[in-house]
């Protein structure tokens, strides 16, 4: 199964894509969609969605890996994330694509051993696991990281109980 990963931004998005099979996974693609910060916010929603709509009929992911929204932003913020994730989540409807979305501290988790891994360790972690010559960038190796982290508990798991905690 192929699994497209996606860090949703107004600014940068992050893609990455990865294989799912038997004896675990493959490396696919990875990178970035640069957004036009001069742009309003509609147009940037559209060239979005224009791009992702092309990587999917190219790549033809099964399913798309998203980060649940998180708390701890300005209000402002959290918006302007929350329309790129929903950009991401209609594109996926239109494709009729399966969406699942991880808690962020599972993500990492998952990726690097430990739910507060730093931007740095992810980015490495990511290197290692998918034989990269060199490190991604931030956006792509987190849209890497959803895709791995949905390729290790994917289907096995129902994550919609879960929490990022470990047990006590």
């Amino acid at each position: 199964m192929r699994i497209l990963g996606v860090d949703p931004g107004t600014r940068v998005v992050g893609y990455g894509l990865v294989d799912r099979g038997e004896a675990g996974f493959t490396y696919v693609e990875c990178g970035v969609i640069r957004l036009a910060e001069s742009d309003p916010m509609p147009a940037r929603l559209l060239t979005l969605a224009g791009e992702l709509s092309a990587i999917i009929h190219e790549y033809r992911p099964a399913v798309v890996a998203l980060e649940t929204a998180f708390h701890g932003v300005n209000a402002s913020s959290a918006l302007k994330l929350g329309q790129a994730r929903g950009a991401v989540m209609l594109i996926a409807a239109q494709h009729q694509l399966e969406l699942a979305e991880y808690a962020p501290a599972l993500v990492k988790r998952a990726v690097v051993g430990h739910g507060r891994a730093t931007k740095q360790e992810v980015q490495i972690r990511i290197q290692r696991l998918c034989r990269l010559s060199r490190e991604p960038t931030s956006d792509a190796a987190d849209a890497l990281a959803l895709a791995l982290c949905h390729a290790q508990l994917g289907g096995r798991v129902d994550l919609s109980a879960r929490t990022a905690r470990r047990p006590r």
